[in-house]
């Protein structure tokens, strides 16, 4: 019989996130973001957290409620995007953020929850991601207080490649379409982006799942993320799951372009 990972409540879920705690964050700007577990955090009153992930959410959404708070010290992420609120306090000097290339992020957290300890890339070689000098932290007239060390550069297969140290994280936040009590997992479409990676960077891993199912109802090639990753699961109603935001939308009248071929005598027998 397997021992069921379902927790009754987001609030519970996250009760011992602590004071200064690292956490993963899946998601991709508002698109399969946790809401409610990053919600339930902000309830709970955690604060001086690390956050990694791809970005830090928008202005009055997401990860930007964290911000907005002051609850968060340190972010590990790929770019600002259109929080205004995040670039706002990096540049005052009240922030710590390091940049990691987009791909780059993505395999230290795979890396870390594969028990991988550092690994080389070649992405960032001539860059100040491996030179050292990226600005981690102004001051708050403007200079530089911390800035990224240099990286350990070697050579393979005949490229430099960069030393990048993997990412372990205390709690990862995550949101799946579904799961089962064994915490078996299957995400949607671009939800699949980080939300994967972050679970298994995560210590203690929290996933909010839309449709919960019987423990054996996902198929093998449909668990994107396997329940070993996978401490709590946390059922949303359907309201709750069909909270879905973006961060602009943006759309355009449907036409359908009519495209006639012209047979060129081929034989081929096909029609047009």
């Amino acid at each position: 019989m397997t021992a069921t990972k379902l927790i009754e409540s987001a609030a519970e879920s996250v009760a011992d996130v602590f004071d200064g705690a690292c956490l993963a964050v899946g998601g991709f700007g508002l698109a399969g973001i946790p809401w409610y577990l990053i919600e339930a955090v902000l309830e709970q009153g955690a604060g001086d957290l690390t956050i990694v992930s791809n970005n830090c959410g928008v202005d009055g959404a997401g990860l930007g409620l964290l911000l907005e708070q002051h609850r968060v010290s340190r972010v590990i992420a790929s770019y600002v995007g259109d929080n205004k609120e995040f670039a706002r306090q990096y540049l005052a000097g009240e922030l710590t953020v390091e940049l990691t290339p987009q791909g780059t992020l993505a395999e230290r957290m795979r890396a870390g929850g594969s028990g991988i300890g550092a690994f080389y890339t070649p992405t960032g070689i001539g860059t100040l991601v491996a030179d050292g000098g990226l600005p981690w932290r102004y001051t708050t007239d403007g200079g530089v207080a911390v800035s990224s060390p240099p990286k350990e550069v070697r050579r393979f297969l005949g490229k430099d490649m960069v030393l990048e140290e993997a990412i372990r994280a205390d709690f990862a936040l995550v949101r799946a379409a579904v799961a089962d009590a064994a915490g078996n997992c299957r995400f949607h479409a671009a939800a699949r982006n980080f939300n994967p990676l972050a679970a298994m960077a995560g210590r203690v891993t929290v996933v909010e799942a839309e449709r919960i199912v019987e423990v054996g109802a996902l198929g093998p090639d449909d668990v994107h993320l396997p329940g070993i990753f996978v401490q709590r699961v946390v059922a949303l109603t359907p309201q709750q799951a069909n909270r879905k935001l973006i961060e602009k939308r943006m759309t355009r009248p449907k036409t359908i372009d009519r495209v006639d071929f012209q047979r060129q005598g081929s034989g081929d027998g096909l029609d047009p």
